[in-house]
């Protein structure tokens, strides 16, 4: 085998973790997969023969390319960064995708990723090379022109944010389908206090409708999320269940187009986030399995 054929099949051992750490990086899965090819293009044309831990060294050019776009989109950036939501990753719960089950596989949950996008560029990559994938702040550093105390004080920045605002979900996803089935019952039978009931108090609803829609809000706290949720009733009859990022949500689809993606993130037996991405356009671009059944 040639070197060229060499270096073809240790990048497609690695592109799993690349696509993961580009997906992180970029929320968005289109972005994430021009990422890595972006980096196989720089890869072939590079001399890789002193190359130690080639791994790492592919790690290293998916995430320089990575901040490159985060850096362009926050330049041109207009919308809110509190109501952008990253491209969701969107599966059948029944798992017998297996194509699908690997790209899901990838993902990491809707909430943690919203509260990524508040991030900077430097602090997001701090946190996701160094706590997500284990990347060394030595190693980080000369990417965000920081010293290592810096870049580690980057990552611990976005850590405290992480922590305040993306809470764990409950690893039980039947448990986690059962809330979600009640709140949409509740919703169907605008039951007030059915709703309340799974809501956390402090529950948060984000949700993107695109620039510009009246359907891009942000809306907190459990009686004001019931009020919101009243109305999601009317969709009860689209309403086909998901996986969403890994966990329990829904896909609302008329017969003939997807309306919206609903993730949501159960912890505690209740609800304490529902993230919503309604924008048509990028509906459109998603990769909705679930709506070929």
């Amino acid at each position: 085998m040639d070197e060229h054929g060499w270096l073809t099949e240790r990048f497609e051992e690695h592109r799993t973790r690349l696509r993961a750490v580009a997906y992180r990086m970029l929320g968005s899965v289109s972005e994430a997969e021009d990422a890595v090819q972006d980096a196989w293009l720089r890869v072939s044309r590079a001399d890789t023969s002193g190359v130690e831990n080639l791994g790492g060294w592919l790690t290293t050019v998916v995430a320089r390319g990575c901040l490159n776009v985060l850096r362009s989109r926050e330049r041109r950036r207009e919308e809110p960064l509190d109501v952008r939501m990253p491209d969701p990753v969107v599966g059948r719960e029944s798992g017998d995708d297996p194509e699908h089950a690997a790209v899901l596989a990838d993902s990491v949950g809707l909430a943690l990723l919203v509260v990524l996008e508040t991030l900077t560029p430097a602090e997001r990559l701090a946190f996701v090379l160094h706590d997500m994938f284990a990347v060394p702040f030595d190693e980080i550093a000369p990417m965000v022109e920081r010293s290592p105390a810096a870049a580690r004080q980057l990552a611990s920045r976005a850590r405290r944010r992480v922590r305040g605002q993306a809470p764990v979900p409950d690893p039980d996803l039947t448990r986690q389908r059962a809330v979600v089935d009640a709140f949409f019952a509740a919703a169907r039978d605008g039951d007030f206090d059915g709703l309340v009931a799974v809501l956390h108090p402090e529950v948060v609803l984000r949700s993107d409708g695109g620039a510009g829609s009246r359907h891009t809000v942000v809306v907190t706290g459990a009686r004001a999320v019931a009020g919101q949720a009243v109305t999601f009733g009317r969709l009860y009859p689209f309403v086909r269940p998901a996986l969403v990022n890994g966990a329990a949500g829904v896909v609302v689809a008329a017969p003939d187009r997807p309306l919206s993606v609903m993730g949501f993130t159960v912890t505690g037996g209740r609800i304490v986030a529902v993230d919503v991405l309604s924008d048509a356009g990028r509906l459109r671009r998603l990769d909705l399995a679930v709506l070929d059944d």
